[in-house]
Parts: C-alpha cells; sequence; structure tokens
C-alpha cells in the first residue's frame, strides 16, 4: 500500500530534508524509523526539499509498504522511534499513483522576523532577528509586486539548476503582532533559496537598502545583483503543501490569517 505522511519538524540540527551521504537529515531519521517499525526497506518522497535549518510545520511524503498496521496509527506508532524535533501529524492510505511531488499544485512558505533589539531566548530557532529601524509597511507594500506569473530567475541562489524559472505566486503578504513579522508566500513552486531571497530583499526594503518596487524591477532584470541579501534560514518554515484543488485566494488569504501566530 502507498502511505502518506504529514510531517513537522525543526530543522536546526539537520542537514536538511534530503538524505545525504555524510550528514544527518531529516528523510534519513524518518526512512530509518519506518524502517525499524515496519521490519523492511522504505524510501520516502517528500513534496520538495527543505535546506539545512529550514522547519516544516507540513511536509508532505509517502511510501510504499507491506503492513497489517492500520494506515491511520503509522503516525502514531513510528513516533515513539523519533527524535522530538520530527514528529508524524498524520498517516493515511492514497492511491497507488499519487506522488507527493509531483501531485502537488502549490506550497505556502513563512518566514518570521523578530523586530527588537535583543535577540530571541525562546523563539531562536525559527525566527530571524533584525535589530533597528524597519519600515515595516514599505515591506508590506512591496510584496504584492511578486504576485502573478512571472519568471523568478532574479529569486534564485547559483547553483540553482531546472529546466525552467518561471512560478506563480498567488499571495505575498506581511503581518506585524507587536515585535514580530510575518512574510507569508504562496506560489505554484518556488526555486532553490527564493523565499529567502524575498525575505532577505524585503528586509533590505525596510532598511531602505531598497526601493518598494525592487521586486518589480528584479523580474524585470532577471537579475539576483538586483536584489537584497538571501535572510537566514532558521526564519523559513514551510507551513503546508497544496493538492488539488488548488484553494482560491480568499481561502488562502484566510488560511494565512487564521495561522497567523503559528
Amino acid at each position: 500500500m502507498r502511505i502518506r505522511l504529514e510531517v513537522e519538524y525543526d530543522g536546526t540540527d539537520y542537514a536538511g530534508w534530503q538524505r545525504q551521504k555524510e550528514e544527518m537529515t531529516v528523510q534519513q531519521r524518518l526512512e530509518e524509523a519506518l524502517g525499524s517499525l515496519l521490519q523492511q526497506p522504505i524510501v520516502i518522497h517528500g513534496a520538495g526539499r527543505t535546506d539545512a535549518g529550514v522547519h516544516a510545520m507540513r511536509m508532505t511524503c509517502h511510501f510504499d509498504c507491506q503492513t497489517r498496521i492500520p494506515p491511520d496509527r503509522i503516525a502514531y506508532a513510528v513516533n515513539y522511534a523519533l527524535p522530538s524535533d520530527i514528529r508524524v501529524c498524520a498517516s493515511e492510505q492514497v492511491a497507488d499513483d499519487f506522488h507527493a511531488r509531483f501531485d502537488a499544485a502549490g506550497k505556502w512558505y513563512r518566514y518570521r522576523i523578530l523586530h527588537r533589539q535583543q535577540a530571541a531566548a525562546i523563539h531562536r530557532r525559527i525566527c530571524a532577528h533584525v535589530p533597528g529601524k524597519l519600515d515595516v509597511d514599505a515591506m508590506a507594500r512591496a510584496l504584492p509586486y511578486l504576485e502573478g506569473t512571472h519568471d523568478f530567475a532574479a529569486f534564485a541562489a547559483s547553483g540553482s539548476h531546472v529546466k525552467s524559472t518561471v512560478r506563480t505566486i498567488y499571495a505575498a503578504r506581511l503581518h506585524r503582532a507587536e515585535d514580530m513579522i510575518w512574510i507569508d508566500v504562496v506560489g505554484s513552486g518556488f526555486l532553490y533559496n527564493m523565499v529567502r531571497i524575498i525575505a532577505g530583499t524585503a528586509i533590505d526594503v525596510g532598511k531602505g537598502k531598497q526601493t518598494e518596487t525592487v521586486f518589480s524591477d528584479m523580474i524585470a532584470t532577471g537579475s539576483r545583483l538586483s536584489g537584497g541579501m538571501t535572510a537566514p534560514a532558521r526564519g523559513l518554515t514551510l507551513m503546508r503543501v497544496f493538492y488539488p484543488p488548488m484553494p482560491d485566494i480568499a481561502q488562502i488569504e484566510t488560511m494565512i490569517n487564521a495561522g497567523e501566530m503559528l
């Protein structure tokens, strides 16, 4: 049977999602735990990859196995074999042709910024610290320039190899509550380091180092050099992977607002 998992993890101590030869990753931890539980080799296919230090609230993945354990109980059972920074939130049997990556219709990423003079103690692992003056309203006005279908070549880190750099951004929003800022970006897909480049450039807008039209300028020029910094990995969380039917913009905005304090 084919099993779909929804996985939450703190990526601080991992070299990303995808299995690597010499460093521990989230995928390796999951495959080892599932293999021990199910007493068979397990190969997991994720909806995408998160870099070293990046987190996830709902990473979707799937694997094939033979087991008598009810599919919805696998999540409960495997969590006993996982470290405390990885949790399987849900498990279910899906159609044999389901694919976590190729069937995905979109993703929602959130970048968290702590805007105050002193760094965080409690939230230090999941947010970037930005002290000093920051024009948050200017940052909010800049983000909608990302929305729509564009060539986002200027938003890919060096070393990125993809067939096309065209993506669709459905929503790019900023919320603030006291000293915490959330940048939410929902799109059809994302290039390597794309959301961190968006967040870093937005921060540069807030600092007055970039204009409010910087995202439009980056799209027009296609040049990474016209953008801002790449924000630290620890502030980035994959919030959710969407599967058809893709939510409409009103539903997306409702989800973003509902998750504002997460």
